[in-house]
């Protein structure tokens, strides 16, 4: 690997050449060419990247690919360089020009290598003629007419280089690349402010392009039925964008799409050459055995062209032949959520499904959760195995949207095999190239062997490979149409990826049409309700019948079952927590049929006991789900099914939202389908911990407890020994619930800042409390009969805990008899001879919370709620009244709690500065006070406190 020092030389040797000679290399006879030979390919060799290839690897394997066939007509051709991480993940491009061009204030150089950049959702890329280099934020949208500064963040000319070296060296040498020097370079930039990604940016075009479809159809062909509309505007678009992203493959004709603009009707002209689509693709895109309805409708030449138009150079941003897959997957999944409704007068009108609406949106997911369940599901698959082996795997995602996990799983796939082939590839292709120590015919034996491999001459997999492993591996199901055509699309482009006009017409020399169909591979229909739905029911309405749509596992693949069933089911089903959305004959079904249902209807709960139990033996499962599952009591029986039946490897807990926007907060669990018993959990967080299942098993609702480690599981053990539950000594009731009890009222109706009558009474909330504090707001609640639920005054007028309702862990005060409370305060008066001001402090103290977080948490981070069941368990250490010492620390701890009241209502009324912070001393003094007691009473060591105080 090249040093530092020798980088700086062969960098400074190429400054004093250009130089000397710069007048000779301005002249505009010397062209790109010999401008990238003569110092581009030098200033990155000596930054340690291998130009030239001399590892010797083949063209899928390079660290830099030269892309420089020319891809668009006119200026506009792909970047000359991507620089790659082994594996070929993309890092940046670089786009050359020759010294004559001015880099620093020409437009189209920058919206060059700014478009290819964006499109491929690449963070930052550059531009050079060696005389300057510009360094471009490519997250920010291109336009045409910006200005060659725009998004530029840094501009170097050649005399900088040698006083800029340690910047060029630290942020674009392969060795710091390795070590994570580029991905700090793009965490740092502070620049990339108005970004617009590529996959929200092409949301927004589909949504034109398909408001625009909509439009034109609905009042051009009143024949259509809604359902025929949305088929049909789904269909043109696909196909559409399928041959417009063939063109930048150079699969197709570059601009063949634009030259159907001519005549009376483009459209007939577009459907022309779908019908010849048909007979090289094969893909099912442009089945018309299946689709009787594009044939016979008429859209206006206006409504085409504008779309056609909008997806060319220069009006469009996006450059196809980089845009990926899994971008206009992204984009795709938020388009599927919305549909076409026709109006009584036939006009289109687009708006949310209703499933949608109901769930809060389209969660789009990230790649990188893609990418963790595909590697522990497939990846584990894989380990140890041959192609043949890996060619009877079947994965299968039950509610595949656009397609992301299977499309996850199929690169995995792809790339597997790459790498199971690239040794021999190399070894053979290193014998062929070398006459020195191989004679002819050990050359010419090796390049058979070569091309025996199911790869082409640069290495990459062969065509037919691919669709092997699409249609042998790869299925999935989901109960919208439309989000199946998409996947099958999205698993078509990613099929035809890399491929050329050259290696097509190789195929289809064979008689072999380019792409497979897959509609054995991905179906349409309800992944929860089987065809048994219909047993001892005569008839149904058409449009509950459509809702629901039964759907037979193992009827639709029969060849699967027959193996005993998947060998990975992976996904992001869907969520709908705890709204009633089900139709009534499904929450029948489900309730009759679904062993984990308890009362309630979430859709992922459901969809994680199916997906189990398509499984064969020894398979592998993977959903990422809301954290909902660990704690939540719907979800008790789904925890008890797959703690006694299957082996649970893995919980991965996020600690921050993974969806943009979605109020929702989520794990990935990790499932084999076998028993392994003394099996220990991985617990991944920000650290991994291991749990013994035992843990699990032993609570009374199974809970999955991702933070009771070992030491912490001993620890709660030794609190919970001695003690009594304070539901046992105690009577809890949360407070009132506004509403009237014959009809709905709002808030304002029941609630008042004076007394009007006798049955007016002082309420508080929960925001009016804190530890050991009380701040009535002036607020009178109308107490009686006519509330929704007005509970038993014994909860207010007697003395009581106060514990508030939101939160990670109780917070808590005493009330002696003063207020009335709503729903958002729980109620605790007394049963025994406790005192409440003891049980305030335990509940309060270091020792209750760390309680509270490790046995009653619900791991919520939004919306965290103390719920009344868990409340009661709270372990309340005994006290015997005959035991001098335990009466003694009993009294100290009350003493201390009055202390802790009586300095906080001081402080409620404190005014000046100096005073309300001796006060807040005062107090943190008498809470470590109160702590230290606590630690006490429960017998806790030095080591046990250090655990409680660094939770």
């Amino acid at each position: 690997m090249i040093t530092k020092e020798a980088a700086y030389k062969e960098i400074e040797s190429l400054v004093l050449r250009f130089d000397e000679q710069i007048a000779s290399y301005k002249n505009s006879e010397y062209n790109e060419t010999l401008t990238r030979r003569d110092f581009i390919d030098p200033f990155f060799k000596a930054l340690g990247w291998d130009m030239d290839n001399a590892q010797g690897y083949a063209e899928a394997y390079r660290e830099v690919i030269h892309e420089d066939k020319i891809k668009i007509a006119g200026a506009i051709k792909a970047p000359d360089y991507s620089f790659r991480l082994p594996g070929g993940k993309r890092l940046f491009y670089v786009e050359a020009k020759k010294p004559s061009v001015l880099v620093k204030n020409e437009v189209l150089p920058a919206y060059q290598i700014r478009r290819y950049a964006w499109s491929a959702k690449m963070p930052v890329s550059i531009l050079t003629d060696f005389e300057e280099l510009a360094i471009y934020d490519c997250t920010r949208k291109p336009k045409v007419d910006d200005k060659a500064s725009v998004s530029r963040i840094k501009y170097l000319t050649y005399k900088e280089y040698l006083d800029q070296f340690d910047f060029l060296w630290d942020t674009f040498s392969k060795e710091k690349v390795l070590k994570g020097s580029f991905d700090k370079f793009i965490a740092s930039d502070k620049n990339k402010k108005g970004t617009t990604t590529v996959d929200k940016d092409f949301l927004a075009s589909l949504d034109e392009w398909r408001k625009e479809l909509a439009l034109n159809i609905a009042l051009r062909n009143e024949q259509l039925t809604e359902d025929e509309l949305n088929y049909v505007l789904q269909l043109t678009l696909d196909r559409i964008i399928f041959l417009r992203i063939a063109e930048d493959r150079a699969v197709e004709e570059y601009g063949r799409l634009q030259k159907l603009l001519t005549g009376e009707d483009y459209y007939q002209n577009l459907f022309t050459y779908f019908k010849e689509a048909d007979s090289k693709y094969n893909s099912g895109l442009f089945d018309f055995k299946k689709d009787n309805i594009s044939k016979g409708i008429v859209i206006d030449n206006k409504a085409i062209k504008k779309i056609i138009t909008e997806l060319y150079y220069p009006i469009s941003p996006y450059e196809f032949s980089v845009l990926s897959v899994e971008i206009l997957g992204s984009a795709y999944e938020q388009f599927l959520g919305k549909q076409i409704r026709l109006t009584a007068g036939h006009r289109a009108v687009i708006e949310e499904k209703p499933e949608v609406r109901k769930a809060g949106g389209v969660y789009y997911t990230p790649q990188y959760i893609v990418d963790y369940i595909v590697e522990n599901t497939v990846g584990t698959l894989c380990n140890g195995k041959t192609p043949e082996q890996i060619a009877q795997l079947n994965i299968v995602d039950p509610a595949c949207g656009s397609g992301s996990f299977l499309l996850g799983a199929y690169q995995y796939l792809l790339n597997w095999h790459s790498q199971y082939y690239k040794p021999d590839f190399e070894k053979l292709s290193a014998i062929a190239q070398d006459n020195k120590k191989y004679n002819e015919k050990q050359r010419n034996d090796a390049i058979k062997q070569r091309n025996k491999l199911p790869l082409t001459p640069d290495g990459n997999l062969t065509t037919a490979l691919k669709k092997q492993i699409l249609l042998n591996n790869i299925y999935g199901v989901d109960i919208d149409t439309q989000a199946v055509e998409v996947t099958k699309l999205s698993l078509l482009l990613k099929c035809m990826e890399g491929e050329t006009g050259s290696s097509i017409a190789a195929e289809m020399r064979f008689g072999e049409r380019l792409l497979p169909t897959l509609d054995s591979n991905i179906k349409c229909g309800n992944s929860l309700v089987d065809m048994d739905f219909y047993d001892g029911q005569l008839d149904f309405e058409p449009i509950t019948e459509k809702k629901i749509k039964p759907f037979s596992w193992q009827k639709a693949f029969p060849a699967v079952f027959k193996q005993g069933g998947f060998d990975a089911v992976i996904g992001n089903p869907p969520y709908v927590l705890g709204r009633e959305t089900f139709e009534d004959s499904i929450k029948t079904y489900i309730s009759q049929n679904y062993k984990s249902y308890r009362g309630k209807y979430d859709y992922y709960i459901f969809f994680c006991e199916k997906g189990l139990s398509l499984l064969k033996k020894d398979g592998r499962f993977s959903f990422i789900i809301p954290n909902t599952l660990l704690a939540n009591e719907n979800a008790i029986n789904i925890r008890k099914q797959i703690l006694e039946q299957y082996t649970l490897e893995k919980i991965r807990v996020f600690e921050n939202r993974v969806f943009e926007n979605a109020q929702v907060e989520t794990i990935i669990l990790v499932i084999e389908n076998s028993y392994q018993k003394n099996l220990n959990i991985k617990i991944e967080k920000e650290e991994t911990i291991s749990i013994p299942r035992e843990t699990f098993l032993l609570d009374n609702n199974f809970k999955f407890n991702v933070v009771l480690d070992e030491k912490s599981n001993t620890l709660l053990k030794k609190i919970l020994s001695n003690t009594v539950p304070i539901g046992e000594l105690t009577d809890t009731c949360i407070g009132i619930q506004l509403g009237g009890s014959h009809g709905s009222s709002t808030k304002e109706d029941f609630l008042s800042d004076k007394a009007l009558n006798n049955s007016w009474k002082k309420v508080i909330d929960g925001k009016d409390i804190q530890a050991y504090h009380i701040k009535w707001e002036n607020v009178y609640v109308n107490y009686g009969d006519w509330l929704h639920r007005k509970r038993n005054e014994k909860y207010f007028l007697n003395p009581k805990i106060l514990i508030r309702q939101i939160g990670k862990t109780p917070v808590a005060t005493i009330d002696e008899g003063s207020y009335y409370t709503l729903n958002t305060l729980y109620n605790i008066i007394s049963l025994s001879d406790y005192s409440l001001k003891y049980l305030l402090a335990i509940i309060n103290s270091s020792v209750g919370k760390w309680f509270w977080l490790k046995n009653n948490s619900d791991f919520k981070s939004l919306f965290p709620k103390i719920k009344k069941t868990q409340i009661e368990t709270i372990p309340i250490k005994k006290i015997d009244p005959q035991n001098k010492s335990e009466k003694q620390l009993h009294d100290e701890i009350v003493k201390l709690v009055d202390t802790m009241l009586l300095l906080n209502q001081q402080k409620q009324i404190a005014t000046l500065p100096e005073q309300i912070n001796q006060l807040e001393q005062r107090i943190a003094h008498t809470d470590d006070a109160i702590n230290k007691k606590v630690y006490q009473l429960y017998g806790l060591t030095e080591g046990e406190i250090k655990i409680v105080e660094n939770s």
